[in-house]
């Protein structure tokens, strides 16, 4: 079944994280992603004698891997070609690189009207910081993300992956689908850029909106929900699970579930408000019940009883779980160099066009002559840009 993007032809020039799971996004929904690397190097991938890691794999599926140094005239004039049958050039350059190759937005889009082009940077294509470089911790840091992330013990906390770089990736997939949409109606390309700070700060939700509200900056909100009660992370016997009681109706069910229902004639919890001020008190409480039984038992006693609760797993437990599978994300795929790698599964199914893969992530350079020979390229002249390195 072809997925939706199917048809689309990609360009792909990006390293590290935040592009390759962009244009990955991409090759999910079935875009053919042409991913373009350096010839003399396996810099993005791993030491060169070593299979392909981890950080590569989890972000190049579906794709197809050519090399050409687009540092080289000749390079630039191949991949010029290329173009000519794309729809999307997707970049994650400093801003000015692509300028100074002579490839950047817009002579490229005035060569190629049709062409979407999209750049991703750590901070945006201008402005007084366009010139830093972009990592996915600083943009962290940066965003106010981190000042809600942990406890006031910890001080200001990282997220567990590099949500930063998988955020831009995620919206430039979505910036790309939506210019080709536009194309549809004018005919034409256009420039999307998106950044790591960009798409961080437009996350920050309620918390941005607690800011503009009171004028003054939240910290970090720990395991609970800054503005309910009780809604968060909790200890049983054996594990910890999160419980959302959102509303007083919820706050009831909960107490009646554990057994606990002199908490709704105790003043200090008869509202949210109250909750949330005495939280700690009501915390101690809370985990003192739980404390008789353990995580599998009160999460089915407690949806039960209609209040939303879950385990904290961790990623064994994650992979393992039957909702997981059911929904299959968690994927088999061959490869070449490793027998066997897993891989997430589709985040969004469509009934029609579902998309999928069942291309591992390419060898390096494992496709140039696939993709250059159905560009028009004779087995004589890839012979020979291989002779000068341009291959």
């Amino acid at each position: 079944m072809p997925g939706p993007l199917d048809g689309i032809r990609v360009i792909d020039l990006t390293r590290y994280l935040a592009g390759p799971f962009g244009s990955m996004l991409l090759a999910d929904y079935g875009a053919d992603v042409v991913k373009v690397e350096s010839p003399g190097g396996r810099e993005f991938r791993s030491d060169p004698a070593a299979p392909d890691d981890y950080f590569f794999l989890v972000a190049n599926r579906g794709k197809r891997s050519i090399t050409v140094d687009i540092k080289k005239p000749e390079g630039r004039e191949l991949l010029a070609r290329l173009l000519e049958d794309a729809d999307v050039l997707i970049e994650n350059f400093r801003p000015g690189v692509m300028d100074e190759l002579g490839l950047g937005a817009e002579s490229l889009t005035k060569r190629f009207p049709r062409l979407v082009y999209c750049g991703i940077s750590g901070f945006g294509a201008d402005g007084p910081y366009k010139d830093r470089p972009g990592f996915d911790q600083i943009a962290q840091g940066m965003s106010g993300f981190m000042s809600l992330t942990g406890t006031h013990e910890s001080g200001p906390t990282r997220a567990g992956i590099a949500i930063a770089d998988l955020l831009a990736g995620v919206f430039a997939a979505h910036g790309i689908q939506l210019a080709l949409l536009a194309r549809h109606r004018t005919g034409r390309g256009q420039v999307v850029h998106t950044s790591l700070l960009e798409s961080m700060i437009s996350i920050l939700s309620w918390g941005a909106g607690m800011y503009f509200e009171s004028g003054t900056a939240p910290g970090p909100s720990g395991q609970h929900h800054p503005l309910s009660s009780p809604y968060g992370r909790f200890r049983a016997s054996d594990g910890f699970l999160n419980i959302a009681a959102g509303n007083d109706a919820m706050w009831e069910k909960l107490a009646r579930v554990l057994e606990c229902e002199e908490w709704l004639a105790d003043e200090r919890f008869s509202s949210v408000g109250g909750r949330v001020k005495h939280r700690d008190a009501l915390t101690v409480e809370i985990e003192a019940a739980l404390a008789s039984a353990e995580v599998d038992s009160w999460v089915e006693r407690i949806n039960a009883a209609g209040v939303p609760c879950g385990p904290v797993l961790d990623l064994e437990q994650v992979f393992a779980d039957p909702q997981v599978l059911w929904r299959e994300m968690v994927v088999e795929l061959p490869h070449p160099q490793r027998g066997t790698i897993k891989t997430t599964g589709l985040p969004v199914k469509l009934s029609e066009t579902r998309g999928g893969f069942d291309r591992p992530p390419p060898l390096h350079g494992e496709h140039t002559e696939e993709v250059l020979c159905a560009a028009g390229f004779s087995d004589e002249q890839i012979a020979a840009l291989r002779s000068r390195g341009i291959l």
